[in-house]
């Protein structure tokens, strides 16, 4: 019988180091994909002990969403995008790595969750498990 997994997004899953997010940003070693109006960073690396598989940093710059209920509101969309689809990435995933990834906001505007958002983010789920 397959293992069922619960669709939650604990914290254990969010990525709060700044080491490894410096690493993200400017160690060389991330991938990124596109899919307006999100970008995704993505890095591959050693599983440590105990850690979680993959670990998600959700940005929305304040340069894009001035006012901060909308930065609010769009991050989470983009979490519970991820919180639902995230199978896609764990099932992909070998047990021996570990993978950090980040979706950073690119649009000057709020976007609709069923018609824009969620789309989105499972079209870069899935792009980013077929390089994986």
């Amino acid at each position: 019988m397959a293992e069922k997994r619960s669709a939650t997004f604990r914290k254990p899953e969010r990525m709060v180091s700044q080491k490894l997010i410096d690493e993200l940003f400017g160690g060389g070693h991330s991938h990124s994909l596109a899919a307006f109006p999100l970008r995704m960073v993505y890095m591959v690396r050693e599983r440590q002990q105990g850690a979680e598989p993959v670990q998600l940093l959700v940005s929305v710059p304040k340069k894009h969403l001035h006012h901060a209920v909308d930065r609010n509101r769009t991050k989470r969309q983009l979490r519970e995008a991820y919180r639902l689809n995230k199978h896609l990435v764990l099932d992909a995933l070998p047990a021996d790595k570990q993978l950090a990834v980040a979706l950073v906001w690119l649009s000057d505007r709020l976007q609709p969750t069923d018609r824009v958002v969620r789309p989105r983010v499972v079209n870069l789920l899935r792009r980013m498990t077929e390089k994986l």
